[in-house]
């Protein structure tokens, strides 16, 4: 991996809007968990807000390669039995017990140079009928689309200066998402998206910060990915090992 790991994590720490876009994108992420209810859980990067802090009754094991994040996970679950943390790529960890009833990776597939190996390293760690569930950020979301209409891009999938400041490699859509996954031997069998974003993360918390964008907003904002899930700005995906 050639991502410089101290500089992401700073960069993450600088950027507005994102926590915010984060509460959304884990809201998500707990209703699923709670939906197929696994007894053992495999999150792979959990940046500042591991997912255990918010389950119990499974056995949970968190792979985080950040120095940082790692170590504000061990020190979150201190006192935990059922939760370890891993300081490592997902292709270099050595995991046992080695198969998990769901696993995570949130927001990380366009981060890396080699989607194919990141997505080998998650099967390694599926049976059957494990759930993988996986999000990305949308190329075709409102605020990009509004950006093409501006003039301000030349198309949905050109990289943003965040998505550069943040070491992101690529940008997805449902199809090139979709495609992804089956290539590496796996089948979706649920998708949508989370949080219409009209705007840049930057002009989404100015709005936030002046107090015209409310939290009842910001819900909405959500809610609308339901009915208009081609323009939320992440797409979600559960997904399982492909019969072949």
């Amino acid at each position: 991996m050639s991502r410089n790991i101290v500089e992401y994590t700073a960069s993450y720490d600088r950027l507005p809007f994102e926590p915010i876009q984060a509460s959304y994108r884990r809201r998500r992420v707990l209703s699923e968990i709670a939906r197929h209810r696994p007894a053992s859980l495999l999150e792979v990067g959990c940046g500042h807000a591991p997912l255990f802090s918010d389950l119990e009754g499974m056995a949970i094991t968190v792979v985080e390669p950040a120095p940082a994040f790692a170590e504000q996970a061990r020190r979150a679950a201190a006192g935990r039995p059922d939760v370890r943390v891993i300081e490592a790529f997902l292709e270099a960890a050595d995991l046992s017990p080695a198969r998990f009833d769901m696993v995570v990776v949130g927001c990380l597939l366009h981060e890396v140079d080699d989607p194919q190996s990141l997505l080998a390293a998650v099967r390694r760690h599926c049976d059957p009928g494990t759930v993988l569930h996986l999000s990305v950020p949308n190329a075709h979301s409102l605020h990009r689309l509004l950006a093409v209409a501006m003039g301000l891009i030349d198309s949905p999938k050109a990289l943003s200066l965040t998505q550069l400041t943040m070491q992101q490699r690529s940008t997805y859509d449902s199809q090139t998402l979709h495609a992804e996954l089956n290539r590496a031997g796996f089948q979706v069998t649920d998708s949508g998206s989370l949080f219409v974003k009209p705007f840049t993360h930057a002009q989404m918390q100015q709005l936030v910060d002046q107090g015209f964008m409310t939290p009842a907003m910001l819900d909405g904002l959500d809610q609308l990915a339901v009915i208009e899930p081609n323009l939320g700005s992440e797409i979600w995906v559960n997904a399982s090992l492909s019969d072949g």
